[in-house]
C-alpha cells in the first residue's frame, strides 16, 4: 500500500507540471504574443522558484515539518496562484504569479523524491517504477490537453493543473509519515549544511554538479521552446505528440536497474548527454511534411535524455549524501540544474530565438528554427565532450554497481580524502 500512495504521489505530481508546463509557452507566444524573451522568462520561472525555494524546503523537511504536510501546504496554496495566473493577459501580473506559484512548486519536486526515498529499502530497483508512475502522470496530461481541452494555446491547461495541485494537496495528508531525522534550529547556514557542502570534496561529485548545471543550459531550448516551435510548423495536436516523449521515458525509466548493472553510473550520464546532441539535431532538420518522422525521433528519445541523466543523477546524489540531509542534497541538485542551470538556459535561449525570428508578410511571426537548434545541439556537444573527458566514479569500476554506498561525510576531513574522484 505504501508504494501504490507514493507511485500516486507522483502521478499527480508531474501530472501537474505537464499539465502547464508544456503548453503555456505556446499560450502567451502565439495567443499573448510575447515576445521570445518574455516567453523564455515565463518558462524560466521554474528556474529561479528552484533557486529561491528547494534549500529551504529541505531544510524544513529534515528538520521542522514532516515532509508530507509540507507537499500539502505548498501544493494548496500553489494551486489558488496557479489558477490566478490562468486569469491574466499582460505580462507583468502574469509572470508575477507564475513566479510566485514556481517558488511553491519547484520544492516539491525534491520532497517527493525525499518521501519516497526514506519509505523504500533500495533507492536503485525500488524508486524506478515509483518515478515511473510520473512519467505517465505527465503522459495523461498532454493527451487530456489535446484530445479533451483542445487548449495548446489557451490558459485551460493551467486551470486543470490548478485544480489537480488542489487534489494533491489533499492526498498528501494520506502520504507516509515522513519526520524530521535531525533538529536543528534554523539558520543561513543550516540552508546549506555542513555535511552536504563536504560532498563537493569528492571530485567525481564536483564534476557530476558542474555538467548537471551545464547541460540545462541548452535543456531549457526544448522546455521553453518545443512546443511553439511545433505549433507554429504546422503539427496538429502537439501537446499529444510531445507527450511520446514520455511514453519512451516510462520504458527507460523502467530499464534503469538493468543499464545501472552494465553501463554505471558514468556511461548512464553520457548516453543521457549525447541524446540531448542526436535530439537537437533531429529537431533542427526535421519538418511537419516528409521531415515529421524526424521531429517525432526527437521527441521519442526524451526518455534518454531526462532518465540516463536526471533520474540517474538524482540515485547519484541519493548515493552521496549522508542519510540523514538526503532531503538538502536533492535540494542541493535541483537548485543546480532546476535552478541556476535552466535559469541561464531561460535568458539564453530567449535570446537566441528572439535573434532568429522574423515577420511574415502577413505580419505574423516565423523562425529559424533551424539555426536555434543547431545552437541548441552544439551546447550540448560540448558539455557531453567535457564531461567524458573528465568524469569518474570508482564505483564504476566495482563488479556490482548497484550496491548503495553514500559518501562517508563526517566531521572528520580524512574520511573524504582531498585527492579521491
Amino acid at each position: 500500500m505504501t508504494k501504490v500512495k507514493l507511485s500516486l504521489m507522483m502521478f499527480l505530481e508531474f501530472f501537474i507540471w505537464g499539465g502547464w508546463a508544456v503548453t503555456v509557452t505556446s499560450w502567451v507566444s502565439q495567443t499573448l504574443h510575447f515576445n521570445g524573451v518574455q516567453t523564455g522568462l515565463i518558462a524560466g520561472a521554474t528556474a529561479i522558484g528552484a533557486v529561491l525555494s528547494p534549500f529551504l524546503a529541505g531544510w524544513v523537511a529534515d528538520n521542522l515539518m514532516p515532509a508530507q504536510y509540507m507537499l500539502a501546504l505548498l501544493h494548496l496554496v500553489g494551486g489558488v496562484l496557479l489558477y490566478m495566473a490562468s486569469l491574466q493577459t499582460s505580462f507583468g501580473p502574469l509572470y508575477g504569479l507564475i513566479l510566485a506559484y514556481a517558488v511553491l512548486y519547484m520544492p516539491t519536486l525534491g520532497l517527493v523524491n525525499a518521501i519516497s526515498f526514506r519509505q523504500i529499502n533500495d533507492p536503485k530497483t525500488e524508486f524506478a517504477p515509483i518515478r515511473v508512475l510520473g512519467t505517465i502522470g505527465w503522459i495523461c496530461a498532454g493527451l487530456f490537453i489535446s484530445f479533451v481541452l483542445h487548449g495548446e494555446t489557451t490558459s485551460l491547461p493551467l486551470k486543470m493543473s490548478a485544480a489537480a495541485s488542489i487534489v494533491l494537496a489533499v492526498f498528501s495528508l494520506m502520504l507516509p509519515h515522513t519526520p524530521p531525522q535531525v533538529s536543528e534550529p534554523f539558520r543561513v547556514g543550516n540552508l546549506f549544511p555542513m555535511e552536504v557542502r563536504r560532498m563537493f570534496r569528492d571530485k567525481s561529485f564536483v564534476v557530476f554538479a558542474a555538467a548537471s548545471f551545464l547541460i540545462c543550459i541548452p535543456l531549457q531550448f526544448y522546455y521553453a521552446f518545443t512546443n511553439p516551435f511545433l505549433v507554429q510548423a504546422g503539427v496538429a495536436n502537439s501537446a499529444s505528440k510531445m507527450s511520446l516523449g514520455q511514453v519512451s521515458e516510462t520504458l527507460c525509466m523502467l530499464l534503469i536497474p538493468f543499464f545501472f548493472r552494465r553501463l554505471g553510473v558514468k556511461w548512464m550520464l553520457v548516453a543521457g548527454m549525447a541524446a540531448w546532441v542526436i535530439r537537437y539535431g533531429f529537431f533542427a532538420y526535421g519538418d511537419a511534411h516528409a521531415g515529421v518522422w524526424l521531429l517525432l525521433a526527437g521527441i521519442l528519445i526524451h526518455g534518454i535524455c531526462y532518465d540516463f541523466f536526471f533520474v540517474t543523477g538524482q540515485i547519484y546524489t541519493d548515493r552521496k549524501a549522508p542519510a540523514a540531509y538526503r532531503g538538502a542534497a536533492q535540494g542541493l541538485i535541483m537548485l543546480i540544474t532546476y535552478g541556476i542551470g535552466m535559469l541561464v538556459g531561460s535568458w539564453l535561449s530567449g535570446l537566441v530565438v528572439d535573434k532568429y525570428a522574423t515577420v511574415l508578410a502577413d505580419g505574423s511571426a516565423a523562425h529559424n528554427w533551424r539555426a536555434i537548434w543547431l545552437v541548441a545541439s552544439g551546447l550540448s556537444a560540448v558539455v557531453l565532450i567535457l564531461f567524458v573527458s573528465v568524469f569518474k566514479d570508482d564505483e564504476d569500476d566495482e563488479p556490482n554497481t548497484t550496491a548503495t554506498t553514500p559518501l562517508m561525510v563526517d566531521a572528520e576531513p580524512a574520511l573524504v580524502p582531498e585527492g579521491s574522484i
